[in-house]
């Protein structure tokens, strides 16, 4: 695809003259996919994970679709989690201050009665689907007059159990509408939300393939044992790098882990689901400014998190599954940037981490990995006679590309040397965005 502007796209002046002042001229992929469909106003589904500026494919076009004068809420823009409700605003509240439109959002722990007043005078409603129940059934609003509705990131709503209430909302916003369907898979459930939602939608995606891993990722694997884990992280962790995310599999485990990581000199801040929305919110801005390095979290409480400079992910505890690892490592290695992410295993966790890699295509070097043999690594089967070895970074059999495996089981690549101060980027970051710590063109 040919490189356009905004304006090429169709974007009005107000809007790409917005997105310009703050550095933002060059669409990326998703975006220049979405934006022309959107604005004719077709219903549209996109298969697109976090990272690849999702937030602007959507956003822009709806901003420019939504008049002043509409009656409000116009667009209802539905997230999982209150961070990304909070994000969406951040990202789109200068582009719709552009054309003279409200946008707020609506997510718990904050206070009902003023959440209610800004939500009803806004044209743009970013909302969690359990508050926005509530301020409804407060008769705070309604969705009559929704003419544009966006489900984002609608995989992880409905692995938190979502799909009543999304059922509900849909259900409440009129039928002559347009529905945008923003979703990292369509498989499953996903799929048959987006066929239930969205009528005659036209078909984007962007980003790696359905269960593989990113190539913009670098996947490394360290045995330890229990007595060396934490060493081994707190050796990670003083490798040359950006900002770190840290990831346990219990709310107790990260608070426990942060006051571990102060006992070796690094400053960390936790983040689940038993904070409360300011102490979420001040642990977030911390990591975004540089303030902190280090954040450890869940996985429900990263969910929706998307902050530029986070140059390593490394998995404390392993993921659930192959499906929670690449959500996990989709932190890094964004837009165009390169990633790093660990996996720290001990001996009983090295069969299940190679079954889980293995279904990504990633070859994790460790003892008794699957299918690697005279013949090499290959997903799903034997490699036909005469191919040649895949790399290991979410490599893919049917690639071509050539290349021994990246693993690491020893010390990080980067070497050892200090921490880069706040602010530091990698070269290939990307070009959307200008301010230290959010990404501004993508989520």
């Amino acid at each position: 695809m040919s490189q356009k502007s905004f304006a090429d796209l169709g974007v009005s002046n107000a809007v790409a003259g917005a997105l310009s002042a703050r550095g933002i001229t060059e669409p990326f992929a998703i975006q220049q996919a979405v934006i022309h469909d959107v604005l004719a106003g077709r219903d549209v589904l996109a298969r697109s994970p976090t990272g690849s500026g999702k937030t602007l494919a959507f956003g822009v076009p709806l901003i420019d679709r939504t008049a002043a004068e509409a009656r409000r809420p116009a667009a209802l823009i539905l997230a999982p989690t209150r961070e990304l409700a909070t994000q969406i605003v951040d990202e789109l509240r200068p582009v719709a201050h552009a054309r003279a439109l409200r946008i707020t959002a609506v997510y718990g722990g904050v206070g009902l009665l003023k959440q209610a007043q800004d939500a009803a005078r806004s044209h743009i409603i970013v909302a969690t689907p359990g508050r926005l129940e509530d301020q409804l059934e407060r008769g705070a609003f309604t969705l009559d007059h929704v003419r544009t509705l966006v489900i984002d990131e609608a995989d992880r709503m409905l692995d938190m159990g979502f799909r009543p209430a999304l059922d509900r909302i849909v259900a409440l916003c009129p039928a002559k509408r347009q529905t945008l369907f923003f979703s990292a898979t369509l498989d499953g459930e996903a799929g048959k939300a987006a066929r239930r939602y969205t009528e005659s939608a036209a078909y984007h995606e962007s980003g790696p393939a359905e269960n593989r891993a990113s190539d913009d990722v670098e996947h490394r694997f360290v045995e330890v044992t229990h007595d060396s884990r934490l060493e081994s992280l707190v050796q990670q962790l003083g490798a040359k790098r950006d900002l770190a995310l840290v990831f346990v599999r219990t709310k107790h485990g990260a608070d426990k882990l942060v006051k571990k990581l102060s006992g070796h000199g690094i400053d960390a801040v936790a983040m689940h689901g038993n904070k409360t929305q300011r102490q979420r919110e001040r642990a977030l801005a911390q990591f975004e400014s540089f303030d902190v390095d280090t954040l450890v979290a869940t996985d429900v409480a990263a969910r929706g998190i998307d902050v530029s400079g986070i140059s390593h992910v490394i998995n404390f505890d392993p993921p659930h599954d192959s499906d929670t690892y690449v959500h996990r490592v989709g932190r890094t290695g964004r837009a165009g940037a390169t990633g790093v992410a660990i996996s720290l295993i001990s001996s009983d966790q090295v069969k299940e981490m190679n079954q889980m890699a293995g279904e990504l295509g990633i070859d994790t070097g460790l003892a008794g990995r699957p299918g690697v043999g005279a013949g090499g690594f290959h997903r799903g089967g034997e490699r036909p006679a005469g191919q040649a070895k895949p790399s290991g970074r979410g490599a893919r059999p049917e690639s071509g590309r050539h290349g021994a495996p990246k693993h690491n089981n020893g010390a990080p690549k980067h070497g050892s040397g200090p921490k880069r101060g706040a602010g530091a980027r990698h070269a290939g970051g990307p070009k959307q965005g200008s301010r230290p710590g959010r990404k501004l063109g993508g989520r």
